[in-house]
């Protein structure tokens, strides 16, 4: 007979209920097919008051998080904004688990708070793109991944809602076998089982396709940009380094983007720039100068062309929807 395995699934508000349920039908449709009970999971809270998610539904956790002793893994999903509301004694309940042999860990926005308890200083986490930049500036001092799971030394953090389902199917087949697994994955159509070694896929930022499958060196020369926001390279540069002419980068960056590689480059650092208007404190000049721009005026003037507003006015709308409805875009 199979152990039992008990997950806790830590929710704030705004938390992505894809990522809840994501964790949780392929648990049950695993309990199912098996005909067993070696999957059991209970959605707590800090307190015992409802939670409402980014969709709006509204959740009762059926366990307050310090009355919680029994889990072998804890994950805690949330938007980026989410806070303890006594860290101290969020901390010493998480630190207690780690100490009993059980597994910490979080689902996309989840990590924000997750690494605010300081338990994960030295360990590297996998961050959402959608976040990376936030993240970043927040915990200068932490180790980020591109993978869409990053598992070591009690600690497990996911990207995204379809890679806590990949993380759920590997817990099954650790418990259940490689057969249940894959009937579970062929339940819900999920087409492949992704490992921790898979990288997110990130939009183009101006095609409907990913920059995994644009031509080799034009995703280099992508690579390269975002590994430059904050000290910006030369396009001849760019070029040199992926063995083309200028003349040729800026032909295969137009048949693959439909833009040039100068305007590509400067919406890269945009959205870098938006991440760090909605979800950091910095300052709008400090923002200016960690995403390449000598001055405020001009990423002024290039972020309003490209989102409609002003940063100033940007972090104000959202700040007040925040406050207004308990909402924080995006929360994946």
């Amino acid at each position: 007979m199979s152990k039992t395995v008990t997950l806790g699934f830590l929710i704030f508000p705004d938390f992505p209920m894809a990522c809840l349920t994501s964790a949780i039908e392929p648990l049950r449709a695993a309990n199912e097919i098996s005909g067993t009970e070696t999957f059991r999971w209970h959605v707590l809270g800090e307190t015992g008051a409802p939670v409402t998610s980014s969709a709006g539904v509204v959740f009762a956790p059926d366990r307050v998080m310090a009355d919680t002793t029994d889990l072998d893994h804890i994950f805690l999903t949330s938007s980026p904004a989410g806070t303890f509301a006594n860290d101290a004694k969020a901390t010493a309940f998480l630190q207690r688990h780690l100490r009993e042999g059980h597994s910490i860990g979080a689902f996309s926005g989840g990590i924000f708070p997750l690494a605010r308890t300081g338990l994960m200083k030295g360990h590297p986490v996998s961050v959402h793109w959608c976040y990376d930049a936030a993240f970043s500036a927040e915990f200068p001092d932490s180790t980020p991944v591109k993978t869409v799971i990053c598992e070591g030394d009690q600690r497990l953090t996911v990207a995204g809602a379809a890679a806590v389902f990949d993380l759920m199917l590997s817990l099954i087949e650790k418990a259940l076998g490689a057969e249940i697994m894959t009937e579970v994955a062929c339940w819900f159509q999920h087409p492949f089982v992704r490992t921790g070694e898979v990288s997110q896929k990130t939009p183009s930022l101006t095609t409907a396709t990913t920059t995994d499958t644009m031509p080799k060196q034009v995703t280099k020369a992508i690579q390269m940009f975002a590994e430059h926001i904050e000290d910006p390279v030369q396009i001849r540069d760019v070029a040199a380094a992926v063995n083309m002419s200028t003349r040729s980068l800026e032909r295969s960056f137009r048949r693959a983007t439909g833009e040039s590689p100068l305007k590509y480059y400067r919406l890269l650092r945009l959205k870098q720039a938006r991440q760090l208007v909605l979800y950091s404190s910095d300052t709008i000049t400090e923002i200016a100068y960690s995403v390449g721009y000598s001055s405020t005026s001009p990423m002024l003037n290039h972020y309003k062309e490209v989102y409609g507003v002003s940063p100033q006015d940007d972090r104000k709308n959202h700040n007040s929807f925040r406050v207004t409805d308990g909402s924080c875009l995006p929360s994946v």
